[in-house]
């Protein structure tokens, strides 16, 4: 959607909705959001999917830390970090996503993180996870 394009303090425009396609391909990324508007460099909000990182800890012999603490686990953020990198590659430089941070939490309807057809509310998402947006932005 146009209106969601922003630009980074460079001058360059990002298109997040085409960024969120491609992360959420990977099956450890439940809901996604690019941000970065008047900032260096995007990044990247991820609610992972808790059934895929369960799953891939068993297989790994890693012990799953429960649904609440998995954006603490080193081993899993680093696993969905590696598929974010991967689908970076199709992007251009400046649309390249340079951080990210798993939040502990799924976006809901009834918190107005979504809209009724699940679109993104991103100025309430911005709002909730302000910290975690100002541990990536130094701020």
């Amino acid at each position: 959607r146009k209106k969601e394009m922003f630009k980074t303090s460079g001058g360059k425009y990002v298109a997040p909705q085409l960024l969120e396609n491609a992360f959420k391909e990977s099956r450890f990324v439940e809901q996604c959001m690019v941000i970065g508007e008047g900032q260096k460099f995007p990044a990247v909000l991820i609610v992972p999917a808790y059934e895929a990182c369960q799953e891939w800890a068993k297989r790994h012999n890693h012990t799953y830390p429960g649904d609440s603490a998995c954006h603490t686990d080193k081993n899993i953020t680093d696993r969905i970090w590696r598929d974010i990198q991967t689908a970076n590659e199709g992007f251009a430089k400046w649309e390249q996503v340079k951080q990210m941070r798993v939040l502990e939490r799924v976006w809901t309807i009834e918190d107005g993180e979504l809209t009724p057809t699940l679109k993104l509310k991103r100025k309430i998402i911005k709002k909730n996870f302000a910290a975690a947006i100002a541990d990536i932005y130094g701020e």
